[in-house]
């Protein structure tokens, strides 16, 4: 059996007011399971993105190399251009929205919202300066 989250309210996703949903069970069961996995998949790739930032900067600061930094630096690399080519905006809290993510207190992820509501602030520098002393290495 599929997981069921409860959200607190009867219905979950889109529509007038989620009307649609209310009239068939299996519906939000099936808009349920998506969020699930939206958010569990969007939980799995922020905790991969915060070690590959981290990754970046010890290689960078410590001069350390190897594969693992390639891979990192690449994965950051894409996951800056997906929100640079969203408007700064991840396209998975767009899709977990959509499945009723933000409603009764669900977030898109299952991190607390007080550990993911600053990422932009706190890892737009860290991944800066991670480039940079990896530059400086490279070149200098």
């Amino acid at each position: 059996m599929l997981p069921r989250i409860d959200l607190g309210h009867g219905a979950v996703g889109a529509g007038a007011a989620g009307q649609e949903h209310d009239r068939d069970p299996r519906q939000r069961l099936t808009v349920s399971w998506r969020l699930w996995l939206v958010r569990a998949v969007h939980t799995a790739i922020y905790l991969v993105m915060v070690a590959c930032v981290f990754a970046v900067l010890y290689g960078g600061a410590s001069g350390a190399r190897g594969p693992w930094l390639w891979l990192a630096a690449s994965l950051v690399a894409a996951e800056s251009a997906v929100f640079l080519g969203g408007g700064l905006k991840c396209p998975l809290t767009a899709l977990a929205t959509r499945y009723g993510a933000g409603a009764a207190g669900v977030g898109d992820t299952f991190l607390p919202e007080r550990l993911t509501r600053h990422t932009f602030k706190v890892f737009g520098p860290l991944i800066a300066l991670g480039y940079a002393l990896l530059a400086a290495r490279i070149l200098g």
